[in-house]
């Protein structure tokens, strides 16, 4: 498959290639085994793909060959284990990384990012957003393009997070309604744009930033083993929602689903910028609870840290624990609602609302529980989100698809 010369004996190479074509088509899911950790070892991986020892090896050692994973054929037994111990699997620590891009309400950040989501390096963040977006992600792509120079590190794509929708098939951003963006500003095209002028290899891609969280999560963190997983989460601004359907994150016909952050949680409620009252949109973010809580949100520190920060260090304080409670009961009836209509089997929070679920994770279960019909029945379990960067690592994950769909186009 690599095209280098075999120097083995004419019967033998014969074999070998024979092996390697059978095994091509299995090189896409095997290297997304081991990036998402769940094919350690050779016998792992030769159980999971249902192919023979002899074409798990091939496939493997080709997969070792494109520099993206490491084979260690002499690992160590584990006390009291019988038997030869399998290869062990591991990701190439040196291998190709892909650029990851996010823009929120109060800054953007460039990493870059490699296989199995691990961050090998990040750009000092911006806090400020410019209410052009060329100008934006021609700043947050330059910042990449140092971090290649800096590294040396060879990158095959590259991926966009952004607090809107993103519209299929154009890539168009249509409700930037935190940034001072053109609605429909055309992302996707811009960001490729700003790539390829930076001398960035490999394709360019955009997402929603909360969709790619759920992303990230569902292969690397929390959402691990679920096949329907409802994610939730408020960065700095906003809520933003996102769900995987077996296996595969489901975004609508047009890629405008989950936008749960319309729906009405308190009917005499805060204005919204869709036109509606009391969405959880802005009765559940950092200015909802900031607000609730008496403080005035300063400059210095964006409204996502000021909130973790109140409520991790003065929550004993009576209008911090009643302001949070608000917005416990709050989010408790958006997910009840989602629960109802979705029936998902694991619900995720991110942002702000993880630091909820972890300050009172029994009265934002109860609210769920008491006010959905599937949580009567036995309940759905709510966890936190924990990867950090969870929508860089998403962005990034949109980079690395199509090599993980053909390692061997896609690196040719």
């Amino acid at each position: 498959m690599s095209g280098k010369a075999d120097p083995r004996p004419a019967g033998e190479g014969t074999t070998s290639r024979a092996r390697l074509d059978r095994g091509r088509g299995a090189l896409g899911p095997a290297l997304e085994l081991v990036h998402t950790g769940r094919a350690p070892t050779r016998a792992v991986l030769t159980a999971e793909l249902g192919v023979t020892r002899a074409t798990a090896g091939a496939v493997a050692a080709e997969l070792e060959a494109l520099g993206l994973i490491r084979v260690d054929a002499r690992p160590g037994a584990a006390a009291g284990s019988q038997g030869r111990p399998s290869h062990r699997l591991a990701l190439a620590e040196d291998g190709p990384v892909v650029l990851a891009a996010q823009v929120h309400a109060d800054g953007f950040r460039a990493a870059l990012v490699g296989l199995g989501g691990q961050i090998v390096a990040t750009a000092p963040g911006c806090e400020t957003v410019d209410a052009d977006p060329a100008k934006v992600l021609g700043s947050v792509v330059e910042a990449g393009a140092d971090l290649l120079r800096e590294t040396g590190r060879r990158c095959v794509g590259a991926g966009l997070a952004v607090p809107s929708a993103v519209a299929e098939p154009e890539g168009l951003a249509l409700n930037p309604l935190h940034l001072a963006w053109p609605a429909g500003a055309p992302v996707r095209r811009i960001f490729a744009e700003c790539v390829r002028a930076a001398g960035i290899a490999g394709p360019a891609f955009a997402g929603n930033d909360v969709n790619l969280a759920a992303l990230a999560e569902h292969r690397h963190g929390a959402g691990r083993g679920a096949r329907d997983l409802l994610c939730v989460a408020t960065g700095h601004r906003g809520v933003g929602g996102a769900l995987v359907l077996d296996g595969r994150l489901h975004t609508g016909s047009s890629g405008l689903a989950l936008e749960v952050g319309h729906l009405t949680v308190n009917p005499e409620g805060r204005p919204c910028h869709c036109g509606s009252r009391g969405c959880l949109d802005v009765e559940a973010d950092p200015l909802a609870f900031l607000t609730a809580a008496g403080r005035d949100p300063g400059p210095e520190v964006s409204l996502l840290q000021q909130s973790n920060d109140l409520i991790r260090n003065h929550y004993d304080e009576p209008s911090v624990r009643q302001a949070a409670e608000a917005l416990i009961d709050r989010l408790g009836l958006g997910l009840a609602g989602l629960v109802n209509i979705l029936n998902p089997d694991r619900i995720i929070l991110g942002g702000l609302h993880r630091t909820l679920l972890d300050a009172d994770p029994e009265r934002l279960r109860a609210v769920v529980a008491d006010r959905s019909l599937w949580g009567q029945s036995g309940g759905v379990p709510i966890l936190a989100c924990t990867l950090d960067h969870n929508s860089l690592v998403g962005a990034a994950e949109l980079a690395w698809q199509p090599v993980l769909d053909d390692p061997l186009a896609a690196l040719s």
